[in-house]
């Protein structure tokens, strides 16, 4: 992943401002620590930090076109970019940069050309025969990207809060699947599948052509001029992005540069779920495997740093982000720049535990779209930062557009949980890889049951959170929390903890709205909260608060007890996500 910033119409082109720029660009060169650019045309400015995947040697930042009229600075990688070069025959390229073909397709198709892009990606165009300029992000919200305004009307574009918190009046989260258009004077929808809708989809589940689909979309996200590696939590979603992968490897172009020996990369306490199904499934696929351990004191270190990086105050964010932090670091230290991930699966197939309580078909469906919608705000936000702080990029092969129309076109009837016929969550999606003859998984992975990341890395982990937190959070203070933090009132000590180290990173008060609220349970959305009237007292977003789903889950007299009795004044409702089924920070190879 790279950073970006963009200064936009500022009426102040001096030395002075251009030097403010470097220094607020600075502050992203952990997104892309390879090299820097700044391009400046009047009072525009385009800063790049780049990280480099694809022609690392060329393929520096901004890009123009032919007459260096129109700059792109972009943060993200575009998969189909060999094919958009055979169809602008009449351009020249200057780098062999998968985000060259951005600049030239807006010389061929104006600002229609974003649907044409497959891959993730933030990027500001700036045209500069007339000033004009697009922002746009991808699909999903992959990649992380804010919006600000300044008193001097200028608008500023960020890969994240820290490149134009302390310079705007009034910044917030750009919405994925949008285009800013400076011509129209705002916002457009260029993503708009039939799944946006949330009406019930009928399509038959076809097990080889959801199987397909997820092949075709890892074997894409396998371009790369670097070393990279998978995230393996021994999950059923890494483990299936693991196997493919070791599939598939031979014969690519970067198998020819860096071998066949596929890496893997696993992180957890010792003795976590994770490590030991991780070991395994490495074993069977015949990885290099990577363990790395972090104990409960080096997450509680790493709290303010990764606060910092990941932008928010969300309880399960937090969580799930401090052990992927550590091991993205330890990845990192290895030269390996790019990882692949099973981040998705869960809101696409109703993974949570908590969908068995689903009441019916629609209801299940509805959940899932509203959680997918909301990723940008959670498992993407913490995907995209927390290995970003390192300059590793992180893909993930379950949000590819094309992988998402199939998979929300099937009639959510076959998603539905139904122990009684031995169809567990996901089932769907294991029966595809339930291959007999060239199995993907050992069948007890295959069908091994959900565990969040921050419940996989080792379950004393977020008892120890929770432990450090009312070490320094005190009753009284959780008695005036609704005065203090009146958005989003915190509504546990160890909530309150994060609230008060965000809000000294990020005082502003358009900072506290970019991040979520409402209630929720093991990572259901509000509304799903609804499904069990019992889950009103046991708002916790572990997956253990899954009473009598979880095999480990919350004894409910613990349960009861730690309840919060206060309501709540939540002022923004948006749907919960998290999640990682990716994996487990020593090191062992």
């Amino acid at each position: 992943m790279c950073g970006i910033l963009a200064v936009l119409g500022c009426s102040d082109d001096s030395q002075a401002k251009r030097v403010r720029v470097l220094e607020l660009s600075r502050r992203l060169k952990h997104r892309g620590p390879d090299w820097s650019g700044l391009y400046q045309h009047g009072d525009f400015y385009l800063a790049h930090q780049r990280l480099a995947i694809i022609d690392p040697a060329s393929g520096d930042q901004p890009l123009f076109n032919e007459d260096k009229k129109i700059v792109v600075t972009v943060n993200g990688e575009i998969y189909n970019h060999e094919a958009l070069r055979k169809h602008l025959v009449n351009h020249k390229f200057r780098t062999g940069s998968d985000c060259d073909v951005i600049a030239h397709l807006y010389e061929e198709y104006g600002e229609n050309f974003v649907d044409m892009l497959d891959g993730m990606f933030s990027f500001v165009l700036l045209d500069t025969r007339d000033n004009s300029f697009i922002v746009a992000r991808d699909a999903i919200g992959i990649t992380s990207l804010y919006m600000g305004w300044g008193l001097d009307g200028s608008i500023w574009i960020s890969s994240e809060l820290k490149g134009l918190h302390d310079d705007c009046e009034h910044f917030e989260s750009f919405p994925p699947g949008h285009l800013y258009s400076s011509k129209l004077g705002g916002l457009k929808q260029w993503y708009n599948p039939p799944w946006h809708s949330e009406a019930i989809p009928s399509t038959p589940y076809d097990p080889l052509v959801l199987r397909r689909a997820f092949e075709n979309a890892v074997i894409k996200r396998l371009m790369t001029d670097v070393p990279f590696g998978v995230l393996l939590s021994g999950g059923l979603d890494s483990s299936l992005v693991a196997s493919i992968t070791a599939r598939h490897l031979a014969g690519t172009k970067v198998a020819r540069h860096w071998g066949t020996q596929l890496h893997s990369f696993c992180v957890g306490l010792e003795g976590s779920p994770d490590l030991k199904s991780a070991k395994e499934v490495a074993d069977y696929l015949g990885t290099v495997h990577h363990e790395f351990h972090f104990t409960v004191q080096d997450g509680i270190d790493a709290i303010e740093d990764v606060i910092y990086h990941i932008e928010t105050y969300d309880v399960t964010t937090i969580r799930a982000s401090t052990p992927m932090f550590l091991m993205a670091r330890k990845i990192k230290s290895l030269g390996v720049k790019m990882v692949i991930s099973g981040e998705g699966s869960d809101e696409i197939f109703g993974g949570y535990l908590y969908f068995h309580k689903a009441p019916n078909k629609e209801e299940f469906h509805h959940e899932t779209c509203r959680k997918i919608k909301a990723l940008h705000l959670y498992d993407c936000l913490r995907a995209n930062k927390s290995t970003s702080a390192w300059g590793l990029e992180v893909r993930v092969p379950f949000l590819d557009k094309e992988f998402i129309d199939v998979a929300m076109a099937i009639d959510p009837e076959w998603k539905m949980i139904k122990p009684q016929e031995g169809h567990i969550e996901k089932w769907i999606l294991r029966r595809a890889f339930d291959d007999e003859e060239h199995p993907y998984l050992p069948k007890h992975i295959l069908y091994r049951q959900k565990e969040q990341f921050s419940d996989g890395v080792g379950y004393s982990w977020i008892d120890g959170l929770k432990s450090h937190a009312a070490q320094h959070v005190t009753d009284k203070m959780m008695q005036n929390a609704h005065n203090i933090f009146p958005h989003n009132t915190p509504l546990t000590k160890e909530a309150y903890y994060y609230r008060m180290i965000f809000e000294r990173f990020f005082p502003q008060n358009s900072a506290r709205l970019t991040v979520p609220g409402g209630a929720s349970v093991a990572c259901s959305t509000a509304k799903a909260v609804e499904w069990d009237a019992t889950w009103a007292n046991n708002l916790d977003p572990s997956g253990r608060a899954a009473l009598g789903v979880h095999l480990s889950a919350y004894d409910k007299q613990v349960a009861a007890a730690n309840a919060i009795k206060a309501t709540p004044k939540i002022i923004d409702n948006i749907p919960r996500i998290m999640d990682v089924s990716t994996p487990g920070v020593a090191i062992t190879s």
